[in-house]
């Protein structure tokens, strides 16, 4: 995990705690220069970009198009000219998604059209390769700190394909390589649905396993720039505790200050036993249940596909074995608590 902060002195960027960062990032230069090695292009065939105009091929592919996702598009075309293209038109039947998942890991475009050898124009490249997006990260500062510093907290992905060759992410390892000095352009995504509670009295339950800690981290700053003196409660999660405790100190230090009232971790491979934030959450359920009963707002950050429906699970778990209620009424009161805002989740 590295925490990146942006000194946006100069600018007219502004933010609340619980807002998003978006970053435009560009391919890794090494990457573009593999493309154009494996499909033989000249850097400076002129092709049209959407919005972009006519510009040069290597400079499309290092600014304007995402050349690292493999997608279906991409797959398909590549069938198309393929000559034994039996086996990539099955992993595209709509009932093999999960072996073309399989399939995929540790695969990027490049390692696909070098793998099949296709040839085509770099316009019919340039036209079967979507378009760059920006990535959006949770902002992990509050403005009431510094209003001319933004921070991130994120997790740079970096591996070796199937062929030993690096590979990484798009936008983490553009952040990680960067100088100090570098211009990063970066936009505002508003999340005004998600921020920190308005009333200085309300408690707050917070849960964010691995990177999903960022804005809560934002969030225990501005409650103790405004001297909000609510109980705030946090479930952090990662793999180790000696290598994945992110923003220790800064837990610790809001804890021994009284900020952060309780601060619950799970560190699911210290132990032959897997545990998780879930698993914290239902050991302290009776607790867990008082705080919702006094009225505390409950928030999840991170991952949508398994953590966020763990935790939801837990949060109707919890209501029936503390609260006393049916498995209908529980999924009932967690819908509410949701309909009234006080179960809110940022989750990707």
């Amino acid at each position: 995990m590295r925490r990146f902060t942006f000194d946006t002195s100069g600018t007219d960027l502004t933010y609340e705690a619980g807002d998003a960062l978006g970053v435009r990032p560009v391919n890794a230069p090494a990457l573009v220069a593999e493309w154009l090695a494996v499909t033989g292009l000249d850097a400076e065939a002129a092709v049209a970009v959407d919005g972009a105009g006519e510009v040069p091929f290597a400079e499309a592919l290092s600014r304007h198009l995402d050349i690292t996702r493999i997608t279906p598009d991409l797959l398909r075309f590549v069938a198309e000219r393929a000559h034994d293209d039996h086996a990539l038109r099955r992993l595209l039947r709509p009932d093999n998604k999960d072996g073309l998942a399989q399939w995929s890991w540790g695969r990027q475009a490049v390692d696909v059209v070098a793998e099949y050898g296709v040839r085509a124009s770099a316009g019919e490249w340039a036209g079967v390769l979507r378009r760059l997006q920006p990535r959006l990260y949770s902002i992990s500062s509050s403005p009431l700190v510094d209003p001319r510093r933004v921070s991130l907290t994120v997790s740079v992905v970096r591996y070796e394909n199937l062929h030993g060759r690096a590979r990484g992410g798009v936008c983490s390892p553009f952040l990680a390589d960067a100088g100090p000095d570098t211009e990063v352009p970066v936009f505002v995504q508003r999340s005004p649905h998600f921020r920190p509670p308005a009333d200085a009295s309300t408690p707050m339950v917070m849960v964010g396993p691995g990177t999903g800690v960022a804005p809560f981290v934002g969030f225990l700053q501005e409650r103790r720039a405004l001297g909000h003196g609510a109980p705030n409660w946090l479930f952090f999660g990662e793999q180790h505790r000696a290598t994945d405790f992110y923003y220790e100190d800064e837990l610790t230090a809001l804890l021994d200050e009284g900020t952060l009232t309780r601060l619950d971790t799970a560190f699911s491979r210290d132990q032959r036993n897997k545990v998780y934030v879930q698993d914290r959450m239902r050991e302290h359920g009776p607790e867990l249940w008082h705080w919702l009963r006094d009225g505390a707002r409950f928030y999840v950050c991170g991952d949508a596909s398994r953590m966020a429906k763990d935790v939801d699970r837990a949060l109707r778990d919890i209501a029936m074995t503390h609260g006393g209620l049916g498995e209908a009424e529980a999924a009932a009161y967690v819908k509410q608590l949701a309909a009234d805002k006080r179960y809110v989740r940022d989750v990707y």
